[in-house]
């Protein structure tokens, strides 16, 4: 699953989990009582992605590590953003 090593699919991969947090965040909004910290799905895909480049590292997929670690980066910043509706 993890054997291609190149930058474009780290960050793919570095993506997928803040989209899932979001997507969570909004779905189960009212529903769920375990959620209750407005940012914990996102430190949770941190978690997440952080054992994955652990893991890709030790695969010796640099080039890839890096990317899920660029692109977790970039959504994060993008969520924080527009959290806080900071004007750029």
């Amino acid at each position: 699953m993890f054997n291609k090593n190149n930058i474009g699919y780290g960050i793919l991969l570095g993506f997928i989990c803040p989209i899932i947090a979001i997507f969570f965040k909004y779905l189960l909004k009212d529903n769920l009582y375990l959620i209750n910290k407005p940012l914990m799905p996102f430190f949770i895909a941190i978690a997440i992605n952080l054992i994955l480049v652990c893991v890709l590292h030790k695969k010796e997929l640099d080039k890839t590590s890096r990317g899920i670690m660029l692109g977790t980066f970039i959504a994060l910043l993008f969520i924080l953003i527009l959290k806080f509706q900071l004007k750029l």
